[in-house]
């Protein structure tokens, strides 16, 4: 049966998953929020490491989550002002990185993959 397509074509490489459980997904997906952003680039670091994404996403968040605290803390260096624009910032950089986080394993995204 040598010589048949179907017998000597290679298997198809399988991507690896970030996710193994609906459990693992809600509780990376939760990272994010439940640290205020401190951690938003974590799952990213991880996914990295898995082969999930390539590793430039993974810089490319842990540049952009320093860029956002230094830039909340450039707007509004006085804790006490009250001035609502830094929560804003940081409440964007959650919301956007606990939404990417999940979107890990899509197989219809292949920005990073």
């Amino acid at each position: 049966m040598s010589g048949s397509p179907y017998f000597d074509q290679p298997l198809a490489p399988v991507r690896p998953r970030m996710f193994h459980s609906t459990v693992a997904k809600v509780v990376w997906t939760l990272v994010p929020v439940v640290t205020l952003g401190l951690c938003a680039a974590v799952p990213f670091v991880v996914a990295a490491v898995k082969g999930v994404v390539k590793p430039w996403l993974a810089v490319g968040y842990v540049v952009g989550e320093i860029a956002v605290f230094v830039a909340a803390t450039a707007l509004d260096p006085d804790p006490d002002s009250g001035n609502p624009l830094t929560g804003f910032v940081l409440m964007v950089l959650i919301i956007t990185s606990a939404t990417h986080t999940a979107l890990l394993d899509n197989e219809r995204i292949s920005i990073g993959k």
